[in-house]
């Protein structure tokens, strides 16, 4: 595409007022925005500073920058400040420069500073919710019930995510901005809905979807006594419609209790974030949007002459808002496709897009409801459509459309007249029409799809285009997508048996890496309890023993002399990350994935108090949940591409072969959603309830919610927009693959499902770039985070030159019992250690804390580092405040090391007690000996930053 066709010139000229425009897929949406960019910024009062483009993700950011570049007068470094950047970084940038206040809006007495971290790590922020549930439930006895009917303490998590992106936030004494109505629900939207599915079927002669659906009614449910029984929720027998009383019955239930949990919880967590000096995603956006709501003359300073929004179909509620809020002139123009509208998993709104005239007004009109926040007209709305596409050919585009209309299962009915009215058809910009749209099954669906890859390698009918020319294809021009992760993993399992080339692009499972499990089996023998036997399994089986000798040695703890030596040498270490390398090591692992395994376990350890137990665990959870970690493949090797359908978007590939395409794995059988819900029809809901009804306590489903889920349809619409993202991947060519039961969406499609008997042939002679990833670790937004200990030289621990041999859990019982002593448990020494530290301590007459958190924010080389770290005693007097730390080493070797950690504690206690003289010392408890420290200067922290 080198000069933009009329409906793109359109967009790239409108430059003003409010604009709606649907891109379809390959339509040049990137093109045009680019351009139009740069031609707003060509105007004579028109600075880059004055327009905010708005993308998803730090990729498409930095890709928009580059295409500016090129197309404008502005070269990268002028416009390396301008804000084109995703609505997270938007966030923290006007949190960092103005947020210090903002928790003060919802009545919380803390702030936001300069050293607030941005939590990106999800298994991290659920190991901090744990300890957040935790605390609470030992705080909240009122609570216990609701508590108890939680499968998993952290989906209350996702509940108070799903309520941020929503604009629901909590107060210390209520909701803000009213917002508890949006809990309630909203029953006349609730009984339309009803109505609608309440409507006899052929001309009153069947009955009702909802009767039917009604009818599984109470299928392998508990309720309490008092639930209606189905009969009496369907009606009489012989009857096509539900009683009409059956929506208010079911809609009307007390939920005050469960409202006040669900702030409370929130509001709890908000504190507990705020208390460890961290936000996440929901956070940042949250109080950015109070922030702007609440200060006028801050909102004013931030308005932007001109707002663009990239894949508008993928925001929020809140990002909806944040953007009114920051529209100074109304020169607003989204950019999107309904029909790509993937991640409501991730709180997006297809709505924005689908309805946004009307969410225009509505949200405007909530915003302005107590004083003038969004100013400009509203109308008109100019709808510019983009429809030729510069991807794949027209039979693709064509075939693509039947994904929209195709049913979620064989009892779905789709209104296809009203969907393809919306649909904004394709047009290729090639006349060249050479796919083959195939489809295929067989019970050994991966040897099958191996071996179509087979057939179309070096097969002239499957000729891709290359520069205007046919070519014969080769293994890179073939990307296999699927719906999960499993089946992709399972693909290269089978692969890697005949050497097939092919790579895995998208996220890599990090804990169910053969590194990270060895490393877990280590852990697991090094912890010494009921998963030891579970460690010593996996070991022995790497090493080469048969079942049979692991049986063996198992039952008779006679493990290999050189094995109990290593287990000798690991437990002398000082940290997780010293015994990982150490590990790593051993087996010779050193590539990026065991650097990426180092570097999230010692992020983990930087930001909680870890022992090695809840190490195994968070790696167990990791396993679990299939914790992804971003991953690249070198380029140039001629290898087949293996992605699942949500990493690919944005991407194209000339062959596409969609696998899985199997009953009950697309779209996925079994409900989601945690125990307790939310939506904006019904509100807030519970689905399970805890009673003594029978003479026993049980957890019971809850009818009500069950009726409700019912009374609904069901919805399969984003699994079909996930199929129509698959399909117009492919440039050239679109097959599909499946097992023995081809799923409804294939069966609907108009292509014949062909037996293929697979033949695969082992490959000879062609690289693969399976086990040679280059994992990428995403860049946070807001202050890089450092642990102290990340700047430390871990070889000192490795030599034994830490504890002298006793290792962590020494370490750990010699610091709990310092701590417990201060707070004045009842404990007492059983060591000559603990008994140093408790005379130590009798003897300091000041102000004693304990397990101190500091942050020390740093500017290094033009970028914002904190370092943080928990400080294990400080000593307050009148005029000095003494930090201590406790170290059970019996050598002084690591102490150079240990002064880079105090140091960090040395500086942000000088600026809370600016008027006390700051010390710092080392109490060596083998020795009962206490070592004054001088402490390095900033400059010199910052050259170990560096």
């Amino acid at each position: 595409m080198t000069s933009p066709n009329e409906s793109q010139q359109e967009l790239i000229d409108r430059t003003d007022g409010l604009c709606l425009v649907d891109a379809g897929a390959g339509t040049g949406k990137t093109f045009t925005v680019t351009r139009r960019y740069a031609n707003i910024v060509a105007q004579d009062d028109v600075e880059p500073d004055d327009v905010l483009l708005i993308t998803f993700t730090r990729n498409a950011a930095t890709e928009m920058k580059d295409r500016i570049v090129a197309n404008c007068d502005y070269d990268m470094r002028a416009l390396h400040d301008a804000p084109i950047q995703t609505f997270h970084s938007l966030c923290n940038d006007i949190l960092d420069q103005h947020g210090f206040h903002a928790p003060t809006y919802l009545g919380i007495d803390d702030s936001i500073t300069g050293s607030t971290r941005v939590l990106e790590n999800e298994t991290i922020e659920r190991e901090h919710f744990r300890e957040f549930v935790d605390r609470f439930s030992d705080d909240h006895d009122e609570y216990a019930n609701l508590l108890r009917c939680l499968s998993e303490p952290t989906e209350l998590l996702d509940l108070v995510n799903t309520l941020a992106s929503k604009g629901i936030f909590p107060t210390a004494d209520g909701w803000y901005r009213d917002s508890k109505d949006d809990l309630e629900g909203d029953f006349d939207a609730f009984e339309a809905a009803f109505d609608e599915l309440n409507q006899p079927r052929n001309d009153g002669s069947k009955q009702s979807k909802l009767r039917s659906s009604l009818g599984r009614y109470g299928s392998n449910k508990c309720y309490l006594p008092e639930a209606p029984d189905r009969n009496e929720l369907r009606g009489e027998y012989g009857s096509k419609t539900v009683p009409e009383d059956v929506a208010e019955r079911a809609f009307v239930e007390d939920r005050d209790h469960l409202i006040e949990f669900v702030h409370d919880v929130y509001f709890g967590y908000l504190e507990f974030a705020l208390s460890r000096n961290y936000l996440n995603f929901s956070f940042l956006q949250l109080f950015a949007f109070v922030l702007c709501c609440e200060d006028g003359a801050l909102r004013e300073s931030l308005a932007s002459e001109y707002v663009m929004i990239d894949e508008f179909q993928d925001s929020s509620e809140i990002q909806f808002k944040l953007a009114l809020l920051l529209s100074g002139t109304g020169n607003l123009c989204v950019v999107g496709d309904w029909k790509q509208s993937i991640y409501s998993f991730q709180d997006a709104e297809i709505e924005n897009i689908t309805e946004f005239e009307s969410r225009l007004e509505r949200f405007a009109a909530e915003l302005n409801d107590d004083a003038e926040r969004v100013s400009f007209p509203l109308e008109p709305v100019t709808t510019i459509e983009l429809e030729r596409n510069y991807r794949s050919t027209q039979s693709i585009l064509d075939f693509s459309e039947h994904a929209l209309v195709a049913p979620g299962t064989s009892r779905e009915s789709i209104d296809r007249e009203a969907i393809l009215e919306r649909v904004v058809s394709l047009f290729s910009n090639t006349d060249r029409d050479h796919s083959r749209i195939e489809a295929f099954h067989h019970a050994e669906e991966h040897e099958a799809i191996l071996t179509k890859i087979q057939d179309v390698v070096g097969n002239d009918e499957y000729a891709v285009e290359d520069e205007g020319e046919l070519r014969t294809p080769t293994y890179d021009d073939i990307a296999v997508l699927t719906r999960t992760r499993d089946f992709g993993r399972e693909l290269l399992a089978t692969a890697e048996a005949y050497e097939f080339p092919i790579a895995y692009e998208g996220g890599i499972e990090l804990f169910r890496t053969d590194q990270a499990k060895l490393l877990l089996a280590w852990l697991r023998i090094l912890e010494d309890g009921s998963t030891a036997e579970r460690g010593w399994a996996v070991v022995l089986e790497r090493a080469g023993y048969t079942l049979d000798e692991i049986d063996h040695i198992l039952e008779h703890e006679a493990y290999p002399e050189e094995m109990e030596s290593f287990r000798s040498e690991l437990s002398a270490l000082e940290t997780h990350t010293a015994v990982g390398r150490r590990v790593f090591d051993r087996y010779g692992y050193d590539g990026a994935t065991a650097d990426v395994v180092l570097t999230t376990i010692q992020s983990i350890h930087s930001t909680t108090t870890m022992t090695r137990g809840d190490l195994i665990r968070i790696v167990e959870r990791g396993i679990e949940n299939g914790y992804t970690q971003e991953v690249q493949a070198p380029a140039g090797i001629d290898a087949v591409t293996v992605q699942t359908i949500h990493s690919v978007k944005g991407l194209e590939h000339p062959i596409v072969i969609l696998g899985n395409m199997n009953s009950g794995a697309f779209p996925p059988s079994g409900g989601r959603g945690g125990s307790i819900t939310y939506s904006e029809i019904t509100g807030i809901r519970q689905k399970k309830c805890y009673a003594d009804a029978h003479g026993k306590p049980h957890v019971y489903d809850n009818w009500r919610t069950d009726v409700l889920r019912n009374c609904q349809p069901t919805e399969y619409d984003e699994e079909r927009r996930l199929l129509y993202v698959a399909m117009t991947r492919a440039k050239d060519h679109l097959l599909f693959g499946a097992g023995t039961e081809p799923n409804s969406f294939l069966e609907a499609l108009p292509v014949e499902i062909e037996s293929l008997e697979p033949a695969v042939s082992t490959v000879d002679g062609v690289e693969t770039s399976q086990t040679r990833l280059s994992v990428d670790i995403p860049q946070p937004d807001g202050p890089t985070g450092y642990s102290p200990h990340s700047l430390m030289d871990d070889s000192v621990y490795e030599s034994g030159g830490g504890g002298g041999g006793r290792g962590m859990d020494f370490g750990s019982r010699v610091h709990e019992f310092a701590e417990d002593y201060v707070l004045g448990r009842n404990v007492t020494p059983d060591s000559d250690d603990e008994r140093h530290v408790a005379s130590f301590l009798d003897g300091l007459s000041g102000e004693l804390t304990v397990e101190e958190r500091a942050y020390l924010p740093l500017e290094v080389g033009g970028e914002r580092v904190t370092l943080s770290g928990i400080v294990d005693l400080v000593h307050l007097t009148d005029e000095t405040a003494e930090i201590i730390d406790f170290k059970t080493d019996r050598s002084r070797r690591a102490e150079s090391e240990y002064r880079v950690q105090l140091s960090v504690y040395y500086h942000v206690l000088e600026e809370w007690f600016s008027n006390r003289e700051v010390t710092i010392s080392i109490f060596y408890t083998a020795d009962d000996e206490r070592v004054a420290i001088d402490p390095l200067s900033k400059a010199e922290l910052r050259e170990r930053v560096a």
